[in-house]
């Protein structure tokens, strides 16, 4: 009987070592990335997507290099990431005079520069023109797009005064369209020369704010059209299934799949859901993973954006806390999963 105890201790032993450094491995070399929702204007484009698209680590332009080497090369690899987390439509209380292009922040503090060659979009004025806004994390909110007034000065730091007073457009909720926010709007009429297309996008639910300045050089009045309508989308549906793949004490690890049950595909996706009070996502791979409180949210990764009508994605992620009750509430671009 006692080699057999000692078998049987020893075995007990090397269970619990294994629950107790299995969780840790996870929380040490799976990947976390947790951050918040992204987005920003790509048409026309703005400085940090311009100088992104040079090239952050050996931009072409002089205005993208001195941005960089005053700045680093961080804020290019997030050029979509200009906000403010609180903003909750404060944003002139909240944004100073010459810093509206970096929305105050010091991480691109170097986009505020005000100089004449910034990479600029040439558009003619007074037509329309297709608006597209990356939605790296799509959300509900409204989108205002300001231009600079006649006579402004590109060699003087952008003051909230600089801006026409009301936004030439304003649009809620456009439609996602090969990854982006996409809607038709005309162009300020009677302008020329260089000018800032500056946008606010508020989203309705929370109290964050993206900003981005979009350098354009106006060419001669154009004779205004009427936008073509924007096709509306077939309906989201999707059929989610949540599997909880082991649990320890004071953890677990799960697996989210969603299955895209419509007749359309969806690019790029985001997979919501509920966790219970008290528990929290430590680590998370096949997506990029956000929570707040008890919300979480899971951006397709770039090597897979889309699910295909018919396809699915799944996200695993390890958490703090019990695992009963599971996480619910699934969610796929914010429609709800059966």
């Amino acid at each position: 009987m006692f080699p057999h105890s000692k078998q049987t201790r020893w075995a007990v032993l090397g269970l619990v070592l294994a629950a107790l450094i299995v969780p840790a491995l996870l929380a040490a070399f799976l990947p976390t990335q947790i951050v918040k929702a992204h987005g920003a204007m790509t048409s026309p484009a703005t400085r940090t997507y311009f100088c992104y698209l040079e090239g952050p680590e050996d931009p072409d332009s002089p205005a993208c290099q001195d941005a960089v080497a005053i700045g680093g090369t961080q804020p290019l690899y997030d050029w979509f990431a200009i906000l403010i987390s609180n903003a909750a439509g404060r944003h002139r209380e909240i944004i100073p005079d010459g810093h509206l292009c970096s929305a105050g922040t010091t991480k691109y503090a170097a986009y505020d520069a005000a100089r004449t060659d910034w990479p600029s979009t040439t558009l003619q004025s007074g037509v329309i023109h297709t608006f597209k806004y990356a939605a790296w994390a799509p959300h509900p909110g409204t989108f205002e797009l300001y231009v600079t007034r006649d006579g402004y000065d590109p060699t003087q730091p952008l003051k909230w005064s600089d801006l026409e007073p009301l936004p030439f457009n304003t649009v809620t909720n456009p439609p996602i369209v090969d990854g982006a926010y996409q809607w038709q709007a005309q162009l300020p009429a009677n302008k020329s020369g260089r000018h800032i297309i500056y946008s606010i996008w508020q989203r309705s639910d929370s109290p964050e704010a993206f900003y981005n300045c979009s350098d354009v050089v106006f060419t001669g009045g154009g004779t205004p059209t009427t936008p073509t309508p924007t096709p509306t989308q077939t309906p989201l549906t999707c059929k989610a299934t949540v599997k909880i793949d082991n649990a320890w004490q004071g953890g677990f690890q799960a697996t989210i799949s969603v299955t895209n049950t419509s007749s359309r595909s969806v690019a790029p996706w985001e997979i919501g859901w509920t966790m219970q009070t008290g528990t929290s996502v430590t680590n998370g791979w096949n997506a990029t993973v956000t929570q707040s409180g008890s919300q979480v949210t899971a951006k397709a990764p770039d090597w897979n954006r889309s699910i295909a009508a018919g396809g699915s994605a799944s996200v695993s992620f390890v958490a703090n806390g019990s695992s009963n009750p599971p996480p619910s509430s699934v969610t796929l671009n914010g429609t709800a999963c059966s």
